[in-house]
């Protein structure tokens, strides 16, 4: 059966909401992405999907019309901004680099504008909402004023099907249906863990730092050199962190004599029973967080961090280098969170 919607995502990545979307049954007709780091593990993984390698900025409005065939006023068209978001991250990174995804919901707006797709999906870190100098009261402003009915909050994706703490700007506008609103949240008993997606009886077998995995499934970890390794076989099983070495000369970091309070997670153990820390694009790296796996000693692996972001375990990452592979994946909106996204839109026109 054809499907009825279809979509295009804007900011695609290496394709998370892609995905998640044509789970739910949308037709992703395209995905945009100035990364050419994304184009191959985006085609390989949503045959259909055309991957376009552009600059949203340089882009004409009229491109989809001329590409795909892409009609204005489409009521079943549905348009996906997921922009780059360093500069409302509370990770720092250059202000530089960053000011300029400040802008990029402004660029995604002149596509709003010109084809009026009839839903719109939006997700972003907290502080695109809670910061003074965001551009989302524009945004919101621009959509109202264009009769679009806008539902939009800080959601934790763990309550939705993600096993992982992710807590992300979520928003969800329509300007054919105004019973919109994003989807509606697991019971609590119902919230996964690390345990029901990683371990052995889960497919993952134990492996150690610097494991190379030359197959599809990717179950790759970086290496750790002496002192790093030391640290981790030191420090207790299942949710232990760094302060069971803070009184080894030889295995504390000076940064953090004194200051035991501050980035506890850094060298910390997932727990099995509790979700993971949020993924992010440094995921495979023991000194970026608390991701040392909980019991082997090793930081994840790339192929635990996509399953902790619900990637199918048949989605392929097309490249040889980890840092890429760990910044398509850190970077990506959980597919199982997309997907209940295209379901609200569907369910909602079927009983509409």
């Amino acid at each position: 059966m054809e499907a009825k919607f279809k979509a295009v995502d804007f900011f695609c990545g290496g394709g998370g909401m892609t995905c998640g979307l044509r789970q739910a049954g949308v037709n992703v007709i395209a995905g945009v992405d100035f990364d050419k780091d994304c184009k191959n593990t985006y085609e390989i993984n949503n045959p259909g999907a055309s991957f376009v390698l552009a600059d949203i900025t340089k882009l004409p409005s009229n491109y989809f019309t001329k590409k795909f065939g892409l009609q204005k006023n489409d009521d079943n068209l549905i348009f996906i901004g997921c922009s780059p978001c360093q500069y409302y991250s509370i990770i720092n990174t250059s202000k530089e680099k960053s000011q300029k995804s400040k802008d990029l919901l402004r660029d995604f707006r002149r596509f709003i504008r010109y084809y009026n797709p009839g839903y719109i999906l939006v997700e972003n870190v907290p502080g695109l909402e809670t910061r003074e100098d965001s551009v989302l009261p524009e945004f919101l402003s621009f959509l109202k004023k264009r009769k679009y009915t806008v539902k939009y909050r800080i959601i934790n994706m763990h309550h939705y099907g993600v096993p992982q703490n992710r807590k992300r700007f979520s928003l969800i506008a329509s300007r054919v249906n105004e019973s919109i609103d994003l989807p509606i949240p697991d019971k609590k008993e119902n919230y996964l863990m690390l345990r029901d997606v990683l371990g052995e009886k889960n497919g993952f077998r134990a492996i150690v730092a610097g494991n190379k995995d030359e197959t599809d499934f990717m179950h790759t970890c970086a290496g750790l050199e002496g002192k790093n390794l030391e640290r981790l076989k030191k420090t207790p099983h299942d949710g232990g962190t760094r302060l069971s070495w803070k009184d080894d000369l030889e295995l504390q970091l000076p940064c953090y004599v004194g200051n035991d309070n501050s980035f506890v997670d850094v060298y910390g153990r997932m727990f099995w029973n509790k979700p993971a820390s949020t993924i992010t694009t440094k995921f495979y790296s023991i000194s970026n967080g608390r991701f040392a796996h909980p019991n082997e000693d090793r930081g994840i692996s790339l192929r635990e961090g996509a399953v902790i972001q619900t990637f199918p375990r048949n989605y392929i990452f097309k490249t040889q280098c980890m840092g890429v592979a760990a910044k398509l994946i850190g970077n990506a909106v959980p597919p199982e969170y997309a997907k209940r996204l295209g379901e609200v839109i569907i369910k909602l026109a079927d009983h509409g």
